[in-house]
């Protein structure tokens, strides 16, 4: 394998040299100084294999590393979950959806969702209500909307990153081959895939995740499976679904019922909701624990 010379994979392999040495890693000086990109994931390895160490440190390194090998479909927001805004709603509904949205960017629509045709910026809109004599019932929200940046699902998260800090961007719109939009994806997301975003190992922070008081955990059937990974410290394979529903009907080779039940990969899955062919909501404990009804 040769050495990545691009800016992103500097900044990559110096992240890590830095992530090595104040995790306990213990390569030396030398290869800290002059190793590759190889010589590096050999570090890393061993850094793995080494269960004293800290997690939260070898996700981090591990997030790095897999910026390559990941695309930006396996941590995109998938549309079925985006939150949007409809271009035909009244102005004030637009102007109330994006005040009360928890995200500061939303993708503009017209005539359906799969017909992107701009992202609003919350910034943006609160500069339009500022100016004098502006009403809410006046906003127009396409002329403040920028201009949506769409890119490729099958696009690495190494690359995408770099076109993000090309670009100075934060926000784009993910499409298949086809031109068909699958979901968002932000700067954010790349992010949290190399520091993770859980505050506490034993807490779960995860939108669509709740831990009941009998252990088991109920999950939107949206949820990644790579979150779910990271903050459970668990390891269910993500290699032919993204999301935990996709999980469970790779596996069980079906769309499941209500109430129907799954063992694999020492887990047991309950389907605990399903509206048309989704998978929406499961539960999960783990396979030696005596099963219970489903609610």
């Amino acid at each position: 394998m040769t050495s990545s010379t691009g800016p992103v994979s500097r900044i990559v392999n110096a992240v890590i040299r830095g992530l090595l040495r104040m995790s306990g890693a213990t390569p030396s000086a030398e290869t800290l100084a002059l190793a590759d990109h190889e010589d590096l994931h050999a570090a890393l390895d061993a850094k793995n294999r080494d269960r004293s160490s800290d997690r939260q440190d070898r996700d981090r390194l591990s997030g790095l590393f897999e910026l390559e090998e990941l695309e930006v479909s396996d941590v995109m927001k998938h549309r079925t979950a985006m939150r949007a805004i409809n271009a035909e709603d009244p102005p004030d509904v637009v102007v109330r959806t994006v005040l009360e949205s928890p995200y500061t960017r939303m993708p503009l629509w017209r005539n359906s969702t799969e017909n992107i045709i701009g992202v609003v910026h919350a910034k943006d809109l609160l500069r339009a209500l500022a100016e004098p004599m502006a009403e809410s019932q006046g906003v127009d929200i396409v002329k403040i909307a920028q201009k949506p940046w769409f890119v490729p699902d099958t696009t690495s998260l190494k690359d995408q990153l770099s076109a993000f800090l090309r670009r100075k961007g934060h926000f784009a719109v993910v499409v298949d081959e086809y031109g068909e939009v699958q979901g968002i994806v932000t700067l954010e997301d790349i992010l949290e895939e190399i520091v993770g975003d859980i505050a506490d190992e034993h807490d779960i922070e995860i939108q669509g995740v709740r831990q009941e008081a009998d252990g088991s955990i109920v999950v939107d059937g949206s949820v990644p499976i790579r979150d779910l990974n990271r903050a459970l410290d668990w390891s269910l394979p993500d290699a032919e679904a993204t999301t935990i529903a996709g999980l469970v009907i790779h596996e069980s080779k079906l769309i499941p019922e209500e109430r129907q039940a799954f063992t694999f990969y020492g887990k047991r899955f309950i389907v605990l909701k399903r509206e048309k062919n989704r998978i929406t909501r499961l539960r999960i404990r783990p396979a030696e624990d005596t099963p219970m009804p489903a609610e």
